[in-house]
């Protein structure tokens, strides 16, 4: 199936995302994500509904698509195309209403003119009804009321009572003019401000997706195959394209070295500003910045399949995900409009029956119609995310959705693999002997013979061997293979029999299990070779943040019990559990699993039924490999250091969605009553509302600079 990828305006509450993804569930499409903070669609197409028909049926609902294709969708552009060119029209005609609240200073009294009024008010009313009103209507039909039925309702209420006194010619206690317009000028400016703090929690996904447009020294031949060279933009690049990257340039897409030398700066995947050293046949990353040297690459992948692109579309489908914590808040914006609009009813009833007045019954029910924020529900959950993702990618650690982020709340132990996580993975040797009768044979000999045997084995011990005791006067082997599960074994010109292998290759003539590598020629025992793993340098620290958060640590490792145990006690780690298969590993995980939640943290190769088993997954990876499909979570910095600030940010994060969710039921459970009292006035609750959420996405973009390690 396609997956598809769009970008839809107009999403203003919770509602609408509900709106728009029940919408395409009805249509057949599967896998549907529905990001109401950054506005992205995505959905997996089958075939049964064609996109323009998709694109019809969700404009149709009152939003704007846009596919980044303009062979779908060609927009005209609009007249007051953004709620802050809306709100500067209004205010126009908004402002000259409002002086009257001046009149014991200064009198105006040409404004009263009722019919002056209307003049004034008519245009913010009708653009007011033409954004508010158009979508309440779509809305309705949908049997997804949102906020701007409120908003049209009580604008309307406002303004029909005064046209009608004005016709009527009831006098200036039923001119409510200046309400009706403050009220949606007001909403506009709300929803200005909102967009804009909504924006600052999409800042790090922002930066990220400024990194994928540059432009590109692209390398071709003319007819005499002369090397030119000429500038393109990096979305024309595709795969096998030659491009030239120079001291200071932003690496324009993932690319191979051809030629020369560079010190490359990958924070911007990675997080890291250590700059790494490149050299031919090594892999650069779009988006990365080379700070210094010049070479030649060849494109590996065009813009929209980049380990860049890749990145930014995990976190956009991420925040698309709807961790269990929101599954309330929506179940809630879902009746919330009906209730307001029973309250709204009630409080008109119950006012007029108690004062016997329509004017403030009628005032104080528009309040309640106002003030009423159901958007702040459904923000209060993607907000946060946003902001936590965004930084958790800044950072090179990648979340593969939201719910991840809520788990990390409840993790009680952590499960380390061994080998590529704890450790680098790479070998060097500790220590070799020869055996006592063999004085006849030299060290150097002893190396010669290991390498010439080795060096065509690819086991990691083996390598480091064949690099440590390179030789150039090598043995020529009359015959060689390697035996699964023992070695490798050679055989001579002269007839000699050699072998280097494990201890099951050798357990006949020697007990001592605890060397990694025996040496046998002709059945005899000639020598044996230690190798270490080298610890990564982060792991003590890493082990020391879990014990000092009273989080047990596990190492769960196919290596033999006497080296789990010494890295064990080198790191502190509390238990160990050595010499299991990758099926005892992934039995054991689910058993550790049963008894409390548990995360595991493995190389993503070995681990991956065990990783897939854990409450959370987190798998060490390079960044071309970030699309690992066993983990939640992927650190792509080729080490641990991340993973405490991951633990952090999925705990602070789910702690600052509980205060925003707090804040909007407080919100709302005290902002209606005091509007149903008559203490506020529909333009003070219009300005009220739309202020509640930027509250909501100030105290979620704190996660950006909060300490949660």
């Amino acid at each position: 199936m396609e997956t598809v990828n769009w970008k839809v305006e107009g999403m203003s509450c919770a509602n609408c995302a509900l709106t728009i993804g029940n919408y395409l569930k009805k249509e057949g499409l599967e896998n549907v994500k529905v990001n109401l903070i950054g506005g992205d669609v995505s959905f997996d197409a089958n075939g049964n509904s064609s996109q323009p028909n998709i694109i019809k049926g969700i404009e149709s609902l009152g939003y704007e698509v846009h596919t980044g294709n303009n062979d779908l969708t060609v927009k005209r552009k609009r007249f007051l195309k953004n709620h802050f060119e809306r709100f500067l029209f209004c205010l126009v005609f908004t402002l000259p209403l409002m002086l009257h609240m001046l009149d014991k200073w200064i009198h105006f009294h040409w404004l009263m003119n009722p019919w002056l009024q209307l003049a004034l008010c008519l245009p913010v009313y009708i653009v007011g009804m033409n954004f508010f009103g158009r979508s309440a209507i779509q809305s309705v039909r949908n049997k997804m009321p949102n906020m701007n039925v409120l908003i049209a309702i009580g604008a309307t209420a406002a303004f029909l009572y005064s046209l009608i006194g004005t016709i009527l010619n009831l006098g200036e206690n039923y001119l409510f003019y200046e309400t009706a317009a403050a009220i949606i000028t007001l909403i506009f400016f709300g929803n200005y401000i909102e967009d804009v703090a909504v924006q600052s929690t999409q800042k790090a996904l922002n930066s990220l997706a400024k990194s994928q447009k540059v432009m590109a020294n692209m390398i071709a031949f003319d007819d005499q195959h002369q090397e030119q060279i000429f500038p393109i933009e990096n979305s024309q690049l595709r795969s096998g394209d030659l491009i030239l990257i120079k001291s200071g340039e932003q690496i324009p897409a993932d690319c191979k070295i051809l030629w020369g030398d560079a010190s490359v700066n990958e924070s911007i995947i990675t997080g890291e500003s250590m700059p790494l050293e490149k050299h031919a046949k090594d892999n650069l990353i779009g988006g990365s910045l080379i700070t210094d040297g010049t070479v030649k690459a060849q494109v590996t992948a065009a813009a929209d399949d980049s380990v860049l692109s890749n990145i930014i579309n995990l976190v956009k489908q991420a925040q698309g995900e709807k961790p269990p914590v929101q599954q309330m808040a929506d179940k809630i914006s879902a009746i919330f409009v009906p209730v307001v609009l029973i309250i709204a009813a009630v409080t008109f009833i119950g006012n007029y029956f108690y004062f016997q007045e329509l004017t403030p019954s009628l005032m104080r029910s528009i309040a309640v119609l106002v003030i009423a924020c159901p958007c702040a529900m459904g923000l209060a959950t993607p907000a946060a995310i946003a902001v936590g993702l965004g930084r958790a990618a800044k950072n090179g650690i990648l979340f593969r959705n939201a719910k991840s982020l809520e788990l990390f709340k409840n993790i009680q132990q952590v499960v380390f693999d061994k080998t590529g996580t704890l450790t680098t993975g790479k070998f060097a040797i500790s220590g070799s002997s020869l055996t006592t009768h063999n004085s006849q044979l030299t060290q150097e000999e002893f190396q010669r013979i290991t390498f010439s045997l080795e060096k065509y084995s690819n086991h990691p011990i083996a390598k480091c061997i064949a690099t440590s005791w390179k030789a150039k006067n090598e043995i020529r082997w009359k015959k060689i293979e390697e035996i699964k599960g023992l070695g490798m074994k050679a055989e001579d010109k002269d007839g000699n029999v050699y072998m280097a292998g494990s201890y099951k290759a050798a357990s006949a003539f020697i007990s001592d299990d605890k060397h990694n590598v025996y040496v046998i020629k002709n059945n005899e025992l000639i020598g044996w070779i230690d190798v270490q793993d080298e610890i990564r340098a982060e792991a003590k620290a890493v082990v020391d943040y879990f014990k000092k958060r009273n989080i047990k640590t596990i190492l769960l490792s196919g290596d033999k019990k006497d080296k789990c145990d010494l890295l064990a006690s080198q790191l502190g780690i509390d238990e160990v559990i050595a010499e299991q298969t990758p099926v005892e590993k992934l039995n054991m995980v689910e058993k550790l699993n049963g008894l409390v939640p548990t995360a595991m943290i493995g190389d993503g190769i070995n681990d991956a039924p065990a990783l897939a088993k854990a409450t959370i997954g987190i798998s060490l990876s390079d960044a071309s490999h970030i699309a690992m499909q066993t983990a939640d979570v992927v650190l792509m910095n080729n080490g641990i250091k991340n993973f405490p600030l991951a633990l952090g940010l999925g705990k602070h994060t789910f702690v600052t969605i509980k205060q925003n969710l707090f804040w909007a039921f407080f919100y709302n459970v005290i902002a209606i009553p005091i509007a149903a009292l008559g203490l506020l006035s529909p333009a003070v609750a219009a300005l009220a509302m739309g202020l509640s959420d930027v509250v909501l996405a100030a105290n979620s973009v704190r996660l950006f600079v909060k300490k949660v390690v």
